[in-house]
């Protein structure tokens, strides 16, 4: 007859182990971390570029068809039928000013002659170093520009 050996003892992994993989877990999470903060980041700015473009695509579309700039970025966006100060050229999400951890800031020129002819559009981050690392500006020129510090103005360099 053969003996079982260990036979009133548990089969599971002793605490040492545990400790060792539960160590192995906290190292790889504290390496991922941070490349996933960066990563969402990256994506935020991304995002706030678009909506820029987008925003300035709309306000083209806008000058064309009611004859100058709207007076303000809700103008741009959607409540009924399409009309000057619901133009329907951008969603209500963006028209409201956030989206994407960055808020964007709409400033129309002086009206000239019955309409508007310029305008300003900045976009920064909710929390700087945490939703977004840089600041975007641009105005009715079409070109995108960042900084990396403060309010990007007229003045900065434009996106490559």
């Amino acid at each position: 007859m053969m003996r079982l050996r260990n036979r009133g003892r548990s089969r599971g992994f002793s605490l040492i182990e545990l400790l060792i993989v539960v160590a192995i877990i906290l190292i790889i999470a504290a390496i991922s971390v941070p490349n996933l903060l960066r990563s969402r980041m990256s994506a935020n700015e991304a995002s706030a570029v678009g909506s820029l473009r987008a925003i300035n695509t709309a306000c083209v579309a806008y000058l064309t068809t009611f004859g100058g700039f709207p007076a303000q970025l809700s103008e741009l966006g959607s409540s009924g039928p399409a009309t000057s100060t619901s133009a329907d050229l951008i969603d209500n999400v963006l028209a409201g000013g956030t989206k994407t951890g960055y808020t964007f800031t709409y400033t129309a020129g002086p009206p000239a002659g019955g309409m508007i002819p310029v305008y300003t559009l900045a976009a920064a981050p909710l929390v700087p170093d945490q939703t977004g690392q840089r600041y975007f500006f641009t105005d009715q020129s079409g070109v995108i520009r960042f900084n990396t510090s403060a309010a990007a103005t007229v003045s900065d360099a434009p996106l490559q």
